[in-house]
C-alpha cells in the first residue's frame, strides 16, 4: 500500500476541498467559479497558488534557510514571488563565497 504523498499532508483543509471540487467538476474552472461564487480569474489565481504550493512541497531541500522560506510560502505567510526572490538571492550570495 502506497503512503499518502507528503505534499497532500502539508495542504490545508481549504486547499483539499478545492482539489475535491476541482476533480468533481472535471477540472472546469467556470464550474468551480460558480461553486465558490467568484470570478474565473479568481479561481485561476487560486489554482495557480495551489500548484505553486504543491511544487514547493515536492522539492526536497537540504538547506535549512531555503526550506524555511519554502515552508513560509506554503503556509501563506509569504507570497510565492517573494520566496522565489529570497531563494535566488541566497543562492547567488552563496555562490559568490
Amino acid at each position: 500500500m502506497e503512503r499518502i504523498p507528503e505534499w497532500i499532508c502539508r495542504l490545508e483543509a481549504e486547499d483539499l476541498a478545492f482539489i475535491k471540487n476541482f476533480v468533481l467538476s472535471s477540472g472546469s474552472l467556470k464550474e468551480i467559479a460558480g461553486i465558490y461564487g467568484v470570478t474565473y480569474p479568481t479561481v485561476r489565481l487560486r489554482l495557480d497558488r495551489l500548484i505553486q504550493k504543491i511544487e514547493l512541497a515536492e522539492q526536497k531541500e537540504q538547506e535549512p534557510y531555503v526550506r524555511l522560506i519554502k515552508e513560509l510560502a506554503m503556509e501563506d505567510k509569504m507570497d510565492y514571488a517573494t520566496a522565489k526572490i529570497l531563494i535566488e538571492a541566497y543562492r547567488k550570495e552563496k555562490e559568490g563565497k
